[in-house]
């Protein structure tokens, strides 16, 4: 067999919010991988270490997890109002393939830093001490975040004593503002309704309430699937036919959204719509051991992401998990006790998280302005990733 030299490409090893994931400027890549298309695909497969049969991704960047198998692609934006362009690739464990279909809220809350650390932002619209206001176009919807980064002495404040349930360590906050979070170009509530009468064989008709904000979701109830909404990781992804009951109803849900056309579609869109079930407050102990009061909460949530339960909460879920419960008779909206409300509290499974939304309904639409969430943001390494200069050809 020929010898196959690596290649480096600039990289950076980034955590932001619950999420981890290996961030690239457009402008390193390889020149194949700089444009859409199986050059770029296999790229960030091999940088992360799939398709791994072993599901544990030893050769590669990944954490075999879907919270820690994730890219970034970033570039100046060319968009009027905008500094950054961000492209989210979530990359699958044991299959070939990455998954353009969403976005990753919790790394957008490390976007800023790296486009103000790598010269991405003019240094004049940087400040040297405060908030610097990024501006960003998510590619992969089509949306406006703005993010806003603590500067200290014309550097990325990054240590803090900002908390946040899913992370060891205290850091700094970054405020999250998703502009107009419906996602893509459809309704918001894509069947028309609050709420749906969702078939699905072997399971029965469920309540769901069905949104796009942030990300496609498709929200139950905990106790029409057999849960309290207390549940943590290993009640549920130890358990083979729950995980194959939520991807039946991710499945049936993805076809009533109109985001496949046959429930086999399913299976190469593995990032989206997410499902979530929720519940009314209760107190729980959490994954860390803390314990979680029902008077301290306002809905108890639990997300499904790639497959399996989530540790904690992606941000997009909770986007659309803010929206929902700021739209009256929603799933959401009724297990945190109903009403108007532009924020909540809700329990995960590593503690809680407050969000907030607006909402409003036109001519007989609902439609949301933003939802906005704190979360934090941290560089863990920065050099160059090395791949077999064959992987992406």
């Amino acid at each position: 067999m020929p010898q196959i030299n690596q290649i480096r490409i600039p990289a950076t090893y980034m955590r932001g919010g619950t999420s981890k994931g290996v961030f690239f400027n457009l402008n390193d890549l390889p020149e194949a991988a700089q444009v859409p298309g199986e050059a770029r695909d296999r790229l960030l497969l091999r940088v992360i270490g799939s398709p791994d049969p072993y599901g544990k991704q030893t050769d590669g960047m990944g954490g075999a997890t879907s919270s820690t198998s994730k890219t970034v692609i970033l570039s100046r934006s060319s968009r009027e109002n905008h500094d950054v362009d961000y492209l989210f690739g979530q990359v699958s464990i044991d299959q070939p393939f990455v998954d353009w279909s969403g976005n990753c809220g919790n790394l957008t809350a490390a976007v800023g830093a790296f486009a103000i650390t790598n010269g991405l932002i003019d240094a004049g619209n940087v400040p040297e001490n405060g908030l610097a206001t990024v501006r960003i176009w998510q590619a992969n919807i089509g949306k406006t975040i703005v993010a806003r980064i603590p500067m200290t002495d014309g550097v990325v404040q990054e240590t803090g004593d900002f908390e946040l349930d899913g992370v060891t360590f205290p850091a700094a906050e970054v405020q999250v503002e998703f502009m107009d979070p419906a996602d893509g170009d459809g309704a918001m509530f894509p069947t028309g309704n609050r709420v749906d009468d969702l078939e699905v064989p072997g399971v029965g008709t469920l309540k769901a309430t069905m949104i796009n904000a942030g990300i496609p979701t498709i929200f139950v109830n905990a106790a029409d699937i057999g849960y309290t909404g207390t549940e943590l990781q290993d009640d549920i992804n130890s358990d083979p036919k729950a995980l194959a009951m939520f991807e039946t109803i991710r499945a049936h849900g993805a076809v009533k959204m109109g985001l496949i056309t046959d429930v086999a579609e399913a299976a190469n869109r593995q990032h989206t719509p997410k499902v979530a079930f929720v519940a009314g407050p209760a107190t729980y102990t959490a994954s860390s051991g803390k314990v979680i009061e029902a008077g301290d909460i306002d809905v108890l949530v639990r997300a499904m992401s790639m497959g399996k339960l989530h540790h904690a909460m992606m941000g997009t879920a909770a986007v659309a998990i803010a929206t929902a419960a700021a739209v009256p008779g929603t799933l959401v909206n009724l297990a945190a006790g109903g009403g108007d409300r532009t924020s909540l509290t809700f329990g995960h499974p590593s503690g809680t998280l407050q969000v907030g939304a607006e909402a409003r309904e036109v001519n007989g639409e609902w439609t949301a302005t933003k939802a906005i969430m704190s979360r934090s943001a941290r560089i863990l390494m920065e050099g160059w990733v090395r791949i077999p200069g064959d992987a992406f050809q």
